[in-house]
């Protein structure tokens, strides 16, 4: 008896182990370093992006036509709120005087380990009336492609995805402070 309770009791701890779980890593495009001052005040009205990587889970593509969901590689949010999150802090050290209003629409946010990790996304920029009477300026509509190298791990990807996201905010500080109406040429 006490045989078959032994045999039990490892049977149990063999199943309650064969149950267990990979443990969940988050991450987050917000980079652990400050960000310099920008030079223009921009108020981020929305940013949106695909359906396919607005999810929790961190999405990578696999080959010309594959997407996988990585179950425990996780955003710290939605992609959505990520980008807003990471956009916001890296705007928030503005010194500048103008009211700029950003809204950016994500076509692509591409992640390849190994290879590459690509932000495209149409933008609109426009000046904002500071008076409070709701009065705004003509918009300025871009389109920027950024894509930068990336390690093979998760970790190297979100460096990348932090990277591409600094040059867009840098990107968007040039053109709004040359007080040119057009959009920037490099892609």
């Amino acid at each position: 008896m006490a045989h078959a309770a032994k045999f039990a009791l490892l049977g149990l701890a063999l199943l309650l182990a064969a149950c267990r779980s990979d443990p969940i890593h988050y991450h987050t495009l917000t980079p652990q370093q400050p960000t310099p001052a920008s030079t223009v005040d921009v108020e981020l009205e929305r940013v949106s992006v695909p359906p396919q990587v607005d999810r929790p889970q961190v999405v990578i593509r696999e080959g010309n036509s594959g997407l996988a969901i990585l179950e425990t590689e996780w955003w710290g949010a939605s992609l959505a709120d990520e980008l807003h999150n990471a956009l916001v802090n890296q705007f928030a050290t503005s010194t500048a005087q103008s009211h700029l209003s950003l809204r950016v629409d994500v076509q692509r946010f591409d992640s390849v380990p190994g290879q590459y990790a690509l932000f495209d996304a149409s933008w609109r920029l426009r000046a904002v009336n500071g008076n409070g009477n709701g009065k705004s300026g003509a918009a300025l509509n871009c389109r920027s492609v950024i894509q930068t190298p990336a390690g093979p791990s998760i970790d190297d990807l979100v460096l990348a995805h932090q990277q591409n996201l600094k040059r867009f905010t840098e990107l968007v500080s040039r053109t709004a402070s040359s007080g040119a109406a057009r959009c920037p040429s490099v892609r």
